[in-house]
């Protein structure tokens, strides 16, 4: 092997440890996982959480190396986006809980009484920018 190539192993290698000692500090100081757990009820599937935060890291990584594609049904993405919307939906909703980040905001900005509608905004809009993603871009890159 060429010192080039060594060079560049090193530091993908030093860049995924890089990467990946920082989400799991994220999931471990602020406590997410145990936070949604709590949130849903469901304390005693935390081990299962956890192992599909690992698992699922894990499997995302090392399907981002590869440049296969893969050609499922359309209709096999309605799960596999309905999955991966809620799993970023309830990392998302645990991070902003562990931290109050809306009601610190809403104080910020002076709107306290229009958080419920702070909310709203934020959920239509990622909703409308998800829609817009995926019919514009998807779409488009599939028929050109």
């Amino acid at each position: 092997m060429t010192l080039k190539i060594l060079f560049t192993i090193l530091v993908g290698f030093a860049g995924g440890l890089a990467v990946g000692a920082g989400f799991v500090a994220f999931l471990t100081v602020l406590g997410v996982i145990p936070r949604l757990t709590q949130l849903t009820k469901t304390m005693k599937y935390i081990f299962l959480y956890e192992w599909g935060v690992v698992f699922g890291a894990t499997t995302g990584g090392w399907i981002s190396l590869r440049e296969k594609i893969y050609h499922f049904p359309s209709i096999s993405m309605i799960p596999i986006g309905l999955a991966n919307g809620i799993f970023v939906g309830m990392l998302a909703a645990a991070l902003t809980e562990v931290l109050n980040v809306w009601p610190i905001l809403a104080k910020r900005i002076g709107v306290q009484e229009k958080l419920l509608i702070l909310l709203t905004a934020i959920v239509f809009g990622k909703i409308f920018g998800s829609l817009f993603h995926w019919i514009y871009f998807v779409d488009y890159l599939k028929h050109s």
